[in-house]
């Protein structure tokens, strides 16, 4: 008998209801459909090798025993990374709570209010630790956030230091050796040269434009940074400072002493290791350099009547919209850890981190002072919870090591003999006994450690001792027991909508299910408790885990290797492009410089290859949406000389599948070019084709897309890179990994491992027939839904065969032509009916995109349908004069509770057109806390902190 599939839980659309879309579209079978989508040429010629699908408990079971194999050992490595207690009403609520996981980046503020909250939580934390005024919601981890400190500061040099070519960044030589491994990638293509030395005998003259030292540093000592800081200033450097946000609890702000940025990982706020992610970057600085922050800024405005609400801030610098003029390519972050991280300082308030600090100091200064009785030297003059030790006569770190192995400890080994260890907020009484035992046994002493409690010890001179508040605001100041928590968790999640609302039909984003049972790994302790530098003894099961992972994702792509290391799409396109680079220098074309993108491309493939050091030309797409091959060819011939590849996304953001992609890559490669795929659209391929056959040398693969990781509000993401077999020796490396630093992309040698178990469920359950059949689901429904409006919106493009891909784009240029309703109309008057809009004016301004994805039911579809041909009932009303075009349901959407509720009603429609258009809204209302936000006023009046709002 056979047992229940996950796939059949997974793929929204049953055997009867394929039947009905398929008789809606005209056809008899799902193959026709896929004939008729994707060229012949390009198809597989079998089916995808991969082991049979597991149910949900089989793959329960395995994951179980999967964790087991990670050996879980007392952390006090640190180099970034610290074993945390994240709070259950946080990891319960939050981590595990869907409302939060599954919603999509807040571009549209009216409906994304609670985490929008949350974040500006965040960003004030940020904010007031570090003592400057400005801080973004999160970027990827602390070595990218240093790489982006190092590009901004690069980007605001003066005019003089432009004329002069000031092209040298000075980073001292106690930084963590994964962020100058990062920062070293990242700097090399954009013509900075990085010096690595001494802040205190450094000495800096014009040719250098910023600095970048850690506090406190990499060895754990605290040093006084202002006299530097203002030597930098003297000499019209900046200053970027690595800096620990636990820390600054205690110590003197980077903002206090004159620090221009501050950037560091808030990990260490409840967030679990998670083998070195996911866990939120941040970054700060002073107002003045605003426009040139990377990433998302949460920022106030107004909506139309004069409330309160947030938005995201100064929206025109994201990088798809920039495109080649952006400073960054950052597109997905880490906002749900930022959001963790947020709720943690709420949860605790300033006195409770406080006293958590004291708490790690005091059993660091008592550790210390036990090791200096055992003869050991303390080589920290200045230290927080980090110490750096020398030994006795007669002590190796070898035998260190074997005493700390036997009772499971880990700790820091450096190259040239000492021993480093950090301690967190785990430990306790007799961790500290397990600790010190390992010295004593070492150095041949039978003291027995029995500590009874960790005595309250300060022993960091008071000049470092930070003086000034913060997290005053009422929000760090309320909710400390886990009743006030849980229900301001609940009141935020109510303001936001997400896939346990409704269909997120996001083109180019594929917003489908995050099955809950591929989200339970992420629980145990033997994923979550693992620090990314620990012995690969220690890590057999993220081995398997990774490793088997990988080998599914080379069969899916058709590719030879994959690194895991890029934890983002955009950071995955870079990727590509350095392992593209490093390649052609390695044979002797290094000058290659040009990369050719279609304009049907995706947003973040001309910012990443600028990124990259590569210089951008734009193909034409023609009137249809294909790429004009003719322009391909003769741009190719133009750059023969130094044509170092081409970006292709496919099927296309126009969402088609062009016929002529083999001898797109053809042209390319004649050229002497390589071809990059970029896997945002990978939805639409797997098991029928792939970016190997079809001809390319690399793609990244958008784990949070295609392979199922939730989106989270903005992040966490996963962007793994496969390559064929020339390239694979070109693929990211990691210093702590491999000891070499070539590529190196993130702070941790696999990325945010910690998500993968996701990934890895979502292929082992659905196996090769459920990821095929996936697949041709979502062509299925993007392909009914384009049936469902052609004698309405319209659709923009269709292949050859009148079919689209997985996603369309609706038109709604000649709705404000008739009308004067726009795009955007459109997508607030959606909120009104429960749903969340489609992309917005993206690829092509003036139109909605849709992605339907495989996970929605027919009678989600219809819903959809039903509402979109109600909306446009509604923009005949105005065409016809029924409402004017000043005073319509879609030009005031949408329609918050307090309006509808009010005494007072102003409009010519009533209270039930704007409130309950169709009969299905008033089963399911989602209530809208805001009316629509005032996007200028907010830029206008700048506020990203809760404690300027008054």
């Amino acid at each position: 008998m056979e047992s229940e599939k996950f796939q059949d839980r997974h793929i929204g659309i049953s055997a009867e209801e394929e039947k009905v879309m398929l008789a809606k579209i005209g056809l008899n079978s799902l193959d026709e459909l896929i004939d008729q989508t994707i060229p012949q040429n390009i198809r597989l010629k079998s089916g995808l090798k991969l082991p049979e699908a597991l149910s949900e408990h089989e793959y329960a079971e395995e994951m179980a025993l999967m964790a087991s194999k990670n050996r879980i050992c007392a952390s006090y490595i640190g180099m970034g990374w610290y074993d945390t207690v994240c709070p259950a009403p946080i990891f319960r609520n939050v981590f595990e709570n869907p409302v939060w996981y599954t919603s999509y980046t807040p571009y549209q503020a009216e409906i994304s209010q609670g985490r929008l909250e949350a974040l500006m939580n965040f960003q004030t934390m940020v904010s007031e630790l570090t003592g400057l005024p400005l801080s973004n919601c999160s970027l990827l981890d602390e070595a990218t956030a240093g790489a982006e400190a190092a590009a901004m500061m690069y980007a605001l040099r003066s005019r003089d230091q432009i004329k002069n070519e000031a092209n040298k960044l000075f980073v001292d030589k106690n930084i963590f050796p994964q962020t100058l491994a990062v920062i070293n990638t990242r700097t090399e293509p954009q013509g900075i040269k990085v010096v690595v030395g001494d802040y205190k005998s450094f000495e800096f003259d014009n040719s250098f434009f910023g600095a970048i030292i850690q506090y406190p540093n990499s060895n754990g000592n605290i040093e006084n940074y202002t006299a530097f800081t203002e030597k930098a200033h003297d000499a019209a450097c900046k200053v970027a400072v690595a800096t620990d946000l636990m820390a600054l609890t205690l110590l003197i702000p980077p903002g206090e002493w004159g620090a221009d940025i501050a950037f560091g990982s808030s990990q260490r706020f409840g967030i679990p290791m998670f083998y070195g992610g996911p866990s939120a970057g941040f970054f700060a600085t002073k107002e003045d350099y605003k426009r040139n922050v990377p990433g998302r800024i949460i920022g106030v405005s107004k909506d139309a009547y004069g409330k309160a609400a947030y938005r995201m801030a100064l929206q025109t610098r994201e990088q798809h919209i920039k495109r080649e003029k952006a400073t960054s390519n950052i597109c997905t972050a880490q906002a749900l850890l930022a959001t963790m991280a947020g709720f943690y300082a709420v949860y605790h308030g300033p006195e409770g981190l406080k006293n958590i600090a004291k708490r790690i100091h005091s059993a660091t200064a008592l550790i210390a002072d036990e090791l200096k009785a055992l003869g050991y030297t303390i080589l920290n003059e200045q230290y927080l919870d980090t110490l750096k030790i020398g030994f006795p006569s007669g002590v190796s770190q070898y035998s260190i090591r074997e005493y700390a192995e036997m009772r499971d400890i880990n700790l820091r080994y450096y190259e040239a003999g000492e021993v480093g260890l950090s301690i967190d907020e785990t430990i306790t009484e007799y961790k500290a006994h397990e600790l010190l035992a390992v010295f004593s046994l070492a150095a041949g002493r039978s003291e027995v450690y029995m500590i009874d409690d960790l005595p309250e010890k300060m022993v960091i001179s008071d000049k470092f001792l930070r003086k000034s508040e913060y997290l005053t605001n009422e929000v760090f100041n309320s909710y400390h027991t886990e009743t006030e928590l849980m229900r301001y968790i609940k009141r935020l999640d109510r303001k936001d909508i997400s896939l346990a609302h409704s269909m997120i039909s996001l083109g180019s984003c594929t917003m489908k299910l995050n099955a809950a049972s591929e989200m339970l790994p992420l629980g145990h302790a033997g994923f979550q408790n693992i620090h990314p530098f620990a012995p690969q003894s220690q890590t057999q099961g993220y081995t398997e885990l990774i490793g088997e992972l990988g080998e599914y994702l080379k069969e899916i792509t058709g590719f030879a290797g994959v690194s895991f290391q890029p934890n983002s799409g955009a950071a995955g396109e870079y990727a590509g492009l350095m392992t593209i680079r490093k390649y052609q220098e390695s044979i002797g074309q290094g000058h290659r410089n040009i990369i050719l993108i279609p304009a049907s491309a995706h947003g973040t493939n001309p910012a990443s290859a600028i990124q990259a050091g590569y210089e951008t030309v734009t193909v034409d797409c023609d009137a249809q949406g294909n790429v004009v091959l003719e322009d391909l060819q003769a741009k190719a011939d133009q750059h023969k000389d130094n044509l170092a590849g081409c970006m292709i996304t496919y099927p296309s953001t126009h969402g088609i599948f062009e016929k002529e992609i083999k001898e797109m890559c053809k042209v390319v490669h004649e050229k002497g070019g390589q071809v990059y795929m970029d896997g945002a659209n990978m939805n639409a391929q797997v098991g029928l084709t792939n970016p190997g056959f079809i001809g390319a040398d690399v793609c990244h693969l958008n784990l949070h897309k295609t392979f199922a990781i939730p989106h989270g509000g903005g992040g966490p993401g996963e962007g793994p890179i496969c390559v064929a077999e020339h390239l694979v020796p070109f693929l990211p490396h990691h210093p702590e990994l491999d000891g070499s630093t070539v590529n190196t992309v993130a702070s941790a040698p696999f990325g945010s491992a910690g998500i993968l178990p996701i990934t890895y469920g979502y292929i082992r359950m659905m196996g090769a027939e459920g990821l095929t059949r996936a697949t041709k689901i979502a062509i299925l429904s993007a392909n009914y839904l384009a049936e469902c409006f052609k004698n309405t919106y319209g659709v923009v493009y269709r292949g050859t065969t009148g079919r689209v891909g997985h996603e369309l784009i609706l038109e709604c240029r000649k709705v404000k032509d008739t009308s004067g309703i726009t795009e955007s109309d459109i997508a607030k008057r959606l909120m009104d009916y429960g749903y969340h809009a489609p992309t917005l004016s993206f690829p092509v301004h003036g139109t909605l995109m849709i992605e339907p994805t495989e996970s929605e039911s027919l009678a989600e579809l219809d819903r959809f349908v039903d509402t979109m041909n109600q909306i446009w009932v509604e923009i005949k009303e105005v065409e016809n004069g029924t409402y004017t075009k000043e005073d319509n349901v879609l030009v005031n959407a949408p329609h918050p509770e307090y309006e509808i509720c009010a005494d007072e009603w102003k409009h010519a429609y009533p209270r039930s057109k704007a409130a309950y258009p169709l009969e299905f809204v008033k089963n399911n209302k989602f209530w809208i806390n805001v009316a629509r936000i005032d996007n200028a006023y907010g830029d206008r009046n700048l506020i990203t902190c809760l404690c300027d709002m008054g």
